[in-house]
């Protein structure tokens, strides 16, 4: 299996995936917010824009991310990934080959891969040099109502068996990502219980705390 490059940026802690926004300038607004409050990883995903759109802010979400020296990972899109000189991109599974994001990407970005609850779907995305593979959802999630249900024991035996991060997703919240992190996550995927807080940067500090506590299993 493939291990991280040193050279490549970590894919941990709190990794926020952007809400469906058409105003570029709130986007950003509330991506800064964030990532004052501490999100390592940022996922560009946005499933009602047009191309044009797309391209306009992954550009402009790459460069505040670089400004605070975050991960930034284009969702689905390889070849929107490579042109904006993203990290990486996120695959789920009907958005191709690792082989072919890979080559896209020129060899160098990461490439992450959605695993659901499958276990040996995630052995083989490592196997096929993925970077980090993400599972669930954990627990009831609004975005995806009708996403597989993933159980919080897979995160303990696939983590016995992955030398790449893992990535817990799906309504997870600051009460009950703890878990995870025990459990064996190594980043915690959020949407809504970051986007829709009262107070952004603070949602995103209290995520973050919870990877400071450490694991406690």
């Amino acid at each position: 299996m493939k291990t991280m490059s040193a050279k490549r940026p970590a894919i941990k802690g709190l990794y926020a995936i952007t809400p469906d926004e058409t105003d570029t300038a709130e986007l950003l607004r509330k991506v800064r917010l964030a990532l004052q409050g501490g999100v390592q990883v940022l996922q560009y995903r946005n499933k009602s824009a047009d191309a044009a759109l797309k391209l306009q802010q992954a550009h402009a979400l790459c460069q505040l991310t670089r400004e605070f020296s975050s991960t930034f990972i284009v969702n689905d899109d390889a070849r929107l990934a490579a042109e904006v000189e993203a990290d990486g991109v996120h695959l789920g599974g009907e958005d191709g080959s690792v082989a072919a994001a890979g080559a896209l990407l020129g060899g160098a970005g990461i490439i992450g891969v959605s695993c659901y609850n499958r276990a040996p779907l995630a052995l083989e995305a490592a196997r096929q040099g993925a970077d980090y593979v993400a599972f669930g959802a954990f627990f009831p999630s609004s975005v995806k109502p009708e996403a597989v249900k993933a159980d919080v024991q897979l995160l303990r035996t696939v983590r016995a068996e992955l030398n790449v991060p893992i990535v817990a997703i799906g309504g997870i919240t600051a009460q009950n990502g703890g878990a995870l992190i025990d459990a064996g996550a190594d980043a915690l995927a959020v949407i809504t219980a970051l986007w829709d807080a009262a107070d952004i940067e603070q949602a995103a500090r209290e995520f973050s705390n919870l990877f400071r506590q450490g694991r406690t299993a």
